[in-house]
């Protein structure tokens, strides 16, 4: 038998009622929609094992079996870790959600190698003795703030990034924008694509990727002319907020590379909520992350005043 890469760490469970009578193929396959590598790797390695016992493919599962399986390491992926105060908002064995600050970057991009969110976390995980295996499932500008998703270990990231792409994690973004809209809600549906006039710049284009933003609006103050806006992506491009409502003559308060003044030391964006499925229980995660701007960005006294603060 195939013995596979190293373990990094094992993870049991216990068989509720409503997956009695699957057999262990049926729920790594089609409850949990392993990808083929993973099955292949289980398949070979014949390291599962139920009740403490070798396991196979064929076993058919009963209420409050015990299934146990390896959790295999990549330690090509490893992050280097950076010490750092990091705001945790969810955690379990499998997956982490982080409130990340401003003027960070997600994870090293060549030249920052060290001090990435990515970093602090590995050295978060390792202080606790736990793995430093710690990849991000979605992205964030470096000066945008909010609720990130990372996976703990390489098979949940595999299942994670197919929840991404299949447009199962869902992510609400709070921005300040400069004017008042004309509708209270809307959909911006307008191709993005690279900006050939500036290496890092993104524009609306007839040839860009497909991209769709929701918002909502939640208040306005009329004292310095912003507005509050709730968005939903229903699609993840590069700078997709801040490029969809310069477009349509909002552009985010501080973002000047988009057209915003400079009222705030960043672009006005925070990732708000997010919610996602977890790929073991199946259970529906969500996560909201606090503000974490000093001084503030997301509360001001005009806001407060028509009783619509984002607070």
């Amino acid at each position: 038998m195939e013995q596979g890469p190293p373990i990094q760490s094992y993870f049991k469970v216990t068989i509720p009622k409503e997956w009695a009578g699957m057999t262990v193929e049926q729920l790594l396959k089609e409850r949990w929609n392993f990808p083929r590598k993973f099955l292949h790797l289980y398949r070979m390695s014949g390291r599962l094992s139920l009740n403490g016992k070798s396991g196979r493919f064929s076993d058919r599962l009963q209420e409050n079996d015990e299934l146990t399986l390896p959790i295999y390491a990549e330690p090509s992926a490893k992050i280097v870790p950076s010490e750092g105060e990091v705001s945790i908002l969810y955690e379990d064995e499998h997956v982490l959600v982080a409130n990340k600050k401003a003027n960070m970057l997600i994870h090293p991009d060549g030249k920052t190698v060290e001090g990435t969110l990515s970093n602090i976390l590995a050295g978060y995980l390792a202080e606790k003795g736990d793995s430093r295996y710690i990849q991000a499932v979605h992205r964030l500008d470096k000066d945008t703030t909010g609720a990130v998703l990372f996976a703990k270990h390489p098979l949940a990231k595999a299942l994670l990034d197919r929840q991404l792409a299949s447009g199962k994690i869902k992510r609400t973004y709070y921005a300040i924008v400069h004017g008042r809209l004309k509708n209270s809600r809307g959909t911006i549906a307008e191709k993005i694509g690279r900006d050939r006039h500036h290496p890092s710049k993104r524009r609306v284009s007839r040839t860009g990727r497909d991209a769709v933003t929701c918002y909502e609006v939640i208040g306005y103050d009329a004292g310095r002319d912003l507005s509050l806006v709730s968005c939903r992506l229903q699609t993840g491009r590069t700078h997709q907020i801040r490029v969809h409502f310069s477009y349509i003559g909002h552009p985010l308060a501080g973002d000047v590379l988009y057209g915003g003044k400079p009222v705030f030391p960043r672009q006005a964006l925070h990732a708000k909520f997010l919610t996602f499925v977890h790929p073991f229980s199946g259970e529906t995660i969500e996560v909201e992350a606090p503000y974490v701007d000093d001084p503030p960005i997301f509360r001001w006294k005009g806001m407060e005043q028509n009783g619509t603060t984002a607070e």
